[in-house]
């Protein structure tokens, strides 16, 4: 049986996931570039997608690790998304998406089609700041014969991810939100994980096969590929990196 999992990386945090004969899409966003409003803070973005909607084609199911941010979920990606057979989000975002969303609380799971769905904790920034910031969540992605794939969501946190890595022992592939975003509304404070953080989290998770994503393509992200290829390096981790640029995918 094909057991290969593959990665297309858009832009931003959107990923495009061929896992178990079907199709999932990431945090989907689709915008041309602008500046995007999400409460009291202004987003910009700097280059849209590397594929369109119709480019990608049907899909299975959309994860959206939140809502209520921008560089998670634009218009163009709220509108692809309620076209979804499934879309699994978070409790306070499937409310306000409407059907076909359904809500998820960490480790909550759902089954789209072989594939169990289960959600993971995230924190988006600090303890104090991630309450500010509202709820976020990541993933799992489980299949018999198939390896393991974690999607972290916006985290900022390792002690999330050691929950993850002891809950989900046999993760093989993690997409890791990375950029080290930072906007002033909430202060000197990394919102995801930086460069540094990620390497750390590959080590903690023991993955095979790490891809960073949210670090290209809006302004408040403070670090790039450059610095996570750096600090793998620097980690002696370089073996597992995957540095996908937008548009590039791997079979993995």
């Amino acid at each position: 049986m094909q057991t290969t999992v593959g990665v297309w990386a858009v832009g931003g945090p959107t990923a495009v996931i061929d896992y178990a004969g079907l199709r999932f899409v990431v945090d989907p966003t689709f915008d041309e570039p602008g500046e995007k409003q999400s409460g009291p803070v202004t987003l910009t973005k700097l280059v849209g997608p590397a594929a369109t909607p119709d480019e990608i084609g049907p899909v299975d199911a959309v994860l959206i690790s939140h809502d209520h941010h921008a560089d998670n979920l634009d218009p163009a990606g709220r509108e692809f998304a309620l076209q979804a057979p499934q879309v699994f989000t978070t409790a306070a975002g499937a409310a306000r998406l409407g059907s076909p969303a359904t809500g998820l609380r960490a480790f909550d799971h759902a089954d789209v089609g072989d594939v169990r769905v289960t959600a993971t904790p995230a924190v988006h920034g600090s303890p104090e700041v991630g309450l500010r910031n509202g709820p976020v969540i990541g993933f799992v992605l489980e299949a018999g014969g198939w390896p393991t794939v974690y999607i972290s969501g916006d985290n900022a946190a390792l002690d999330v991810v050691t929950v993850v890595a002891e809950r989900f022992p046999d993760i093989e592939i993690a997409v890791l939100n990375v950029g080290a975003a930072k906007v002033a509304a909430r202060g000197d404070v990394f919102l995801t994980l930086t460069a540094e953080l990620a390497a750390r989290a590959a080590a903690l998770l023991g993955a095979r096969a790490v891809i960073p994503v949210h670090q290209d393509g809006w302004a408040h992200f403070t670090q790039g590929a450059d610095d996570v290829i750096k600090a793998f390096a620097e980690a002696g981790r370089s073996e597992v990196l995957v540095d996908l640029t937008p548009g590039a995918s791997a079979k993995l």
